[in-house]
């Protein structure tokens, strides 16, 4: 019994360290390298190949690195997206070191402030998937689909859908942890 306590104090230390820092923010860097936000090279190569690869959520924080003296960023609506409108943006940033937090589920356009780059490719769509509020408390992202690619379907939906239900419903980060040192501690008792 005398062991079973400083166990126990162990884990619970462990899980809030592992489930505190699972909540932080995550820093996404647009393209996943520096320099990416440029015309793309080729058809086959957009920003908007890496986003369809990429599940983002609620919380994160996208980064574009870029020279400011030549470019900007412009979150702008579908319709100025389509058509490479730069004239009305909901946001503007020229600083060369945008930081965006994505702070609601759904669809995020963005495209390039300099003349001429848009119609050449260098603008991004990128969906954040819903939260969903599971019984247990999970955050239920641990089975969500990938990211839809680009389509011209008519009326987009103004929130994603809620990630697809998965075996692990309502488990936080560290739960298998838990009851691995839980095991043990029975084990030793």
């Amino acid at each position: 019994m005398g062991i079973i306590v400083p166990v126990l104090t162990l884990v619970f230390l462990l899980l809030t360290t592992m489930s505190h820092a699972a909540s932080k923010p995550r820093m996404i860097l647009v393209g996943g390298y520096v320099g990416a936000w440029k015309v793309p090279d080729s058809p086959s190569n957009t920003l908007n190949h890496w986003a369809e690869a990429n599940r983002f959520k609620v919380g994160d924080v996208l980064v574009w690195n870029y020279d400011a003296k030549v470019d900007s960023v412009l979150q702008v609506t579908k319709e100025d997206y389509d058509s490479c409108n730069i004239a009305k943006p909901l946001k503007q940033f020229n600083d060369g070191d945008t930081k965006f937090e994505l702070d609601n589920s759904g669809a995020y356009f963005f495209i390039s402030g300099a003349p001429g780059s848009c119609t050449k490719g260098e603008k991004i769509h990128l969906v954040v998937l819903s939260e969903r509020n599971n019984p247990g408390g999970g955050s239920g992202d641990g089975g969500s689909p990938m990211v839809s690619p680009v389509t011209s379907s008519p009326a987009p939906s103004t929130h994603a859908p809620a990630p697809a239900p998965n075996a692990a419903v309502g488990l936080k980060v560290g739960s298998g942890l838990f009851l691995t040192a839980f095991a043990i501690v029975l084990a030793m008792a």
